[in-house]
């Protein structure tokens, strides 16, 4: 069963939310990240990416960008724009977009229920990307960005944070994308006691979004373990930041596919070899938006067609019969020559909140095909965790992101 325990948190002084709230780290190129961290000096992003405080040809994964990013922490708690809980609490967390809530419970997870496989995972992470952040996590002493985790439905938890959401917010504002953000604390020692004893019945938590995060967040864990072998358990770094949300309120966009060429066939040869398994319509100039699972669009030479699978390449297995699966088992690999999505430089992936304008305008360029994707389902991710498999690589696009910064978990 789950341990989802309150904390004490270093969070944005009264007034500062706004300003101190970031997106997560890992969306943002190293221009994107420059360029928004100068705009607003108190951004969480200065601390999140602290390469941006150093010279634009500065090794960004150097010693000097994780000190940075340690002494840019402590100077903001010095000079007040972030206050340090002395009690521990869990938070609500609110996040609205176009008109649609969902809403989670900030806390700490154990590393152990990680190890055991409590939180269970459906995706591979990458081991540069790992050490980035357990270098970030270890010399900054503290878990900056929280992990977006789900859970079953549960009606208990659910009464819990509609019972809280009736107080004052302690944070209430709209980020400059547009999105809604509001926080309550919960610090009654009842309540308190009630949300850990309603997710001890939890059997099960998975991750959403953070998979990097979340395995260097262990990992430092484990380290800080084999560091002080008298540790009790208790330590702040036998646990992680997390914001957790029933599963039946995430909403997951697609996740766009570009090849950047046709793999040399004509467009002719290239949608005679996609018939033997895909039943083909063409859209002509209107964007293809999938309406259904098995169903994609693709942008080829200026024009949008729409393939439907065949009934005998569709499957239950968890895996093998998501449209990630469909696409790449018959037509990626065997038409376009993507052997392993993961490495191979010929395509790209975009995220569903970019759009169909940007996938036309990135396949557009020479030679390249656009596939749009129906969203994977909540459902499907819960069923491949819990079959113990791995989803391909950009499988799930979530929105709206958690913003990093309100909600800081130190380690010692």
């Amino acid at each position: 069963m789950a341990i989802v325990k309150p904390f004490c948190c270093i969070r944005p002084a009264e007034g500062l939310a706004e300003q101190v709230a970031a997106l997560p780290y890992d969306v943002y190129s190293r221009e994107e990240a420059r360029k928004a961290a100068e705009k607003n000096p108190l951004s969480f992003l200065n601390i999140d990416r602290p390469e941006t405080q150093l010279p634009e040809n500065a090794d960004m994964y150097g010693e000097e960008a994780y000190q940075t990013a340690r002494r840019l922490l402590e100077a903001r708690i010095k000079d007040g724009t972030f206050t340090e809980d002395k009690n521990e609490k869990y938070f609500i967390y609110e996040l609205t977009m176009d008109g649609r809530s969902q809403t989670g419970i900030t806390a700490c997870c154990a590393i152990d229920d990680y190890v055991s496989g409590v939180i269970k995972k459906h995706e591979n992470t990458r081991k540069e990307k790992e050490l980035d952040r357990i270098r970030h996590v270890d010399v900054t002493d503290a878990n900056t960005g929280p992990i977006f985790l789900a859970y079953r439905p549960d009606q208990e938890l659910n009464c819990l944070t509609d019972q809280v959401k009736e107080g004052i917010p302690l944070y209430d504002f709209i980020s400059e994308d547009g999105i809604g953000h509001r926080v309550w604390e919960v610090e009654e020692p009842e309540r308190m006691a009630a949300v850990e004893a309603a997710f001890e019945k939890v059997p099960a938590l998975y991750i959403a979004d953070g998979h990097h995060r979340a395995a260097s967040a262990v990992k430092v864990g484990l380290k800080r373990r084999a560091e002080h072998p008298d540790y009790t358990g208790e330590e702040p770094f036998n646990y992680f930041l997390a914001v957790l949300f029933p599963a039946d309120q995430l909403n997951i966009l697609p996740y766009n596919r570009v090849v950047r060429d046709r793999n040399g066939l004509s467009e002719a040869e290239f949608l005679k070899a996609v018939e033997k398994c895909f039943d083909i319509s063409k859209a002509g100039k209107e964007a293809v938006s999938p309406e259904k699972k098995g169903e994609f669009g693709v942008f080829l030479g200026g024009c949008w067609y729409r393939l439907t699978a065949k009934p005998e390449i569709q499957n239950e297995d968890p895996v093998a019969g998501l449209d990630v699966s469909i696409l790449q088992d018959y037509l990626l690999g065997p038409v376009l020559g993507i052997g392993d999505p993961k490495t191979d430089k010929r395509i790209d992936f975009i995220g569903g909140i970019r759009g169909l304008k940007e996938l036309e305008r990135r396949a557009g360029a020479g030679a390249g095909i656009g596939f749009s994707m129906y969203p994977t389902s909540m459902e499907e991710l819960l069923q491949v965790a819990d079959a113990g498999e791995l989803m391909p690589p950009k499988s799930t696009w979530f929105e709206p992101k958690l913003r990093s910064g309100l909600f800081i978990h130190r380690l010692s």
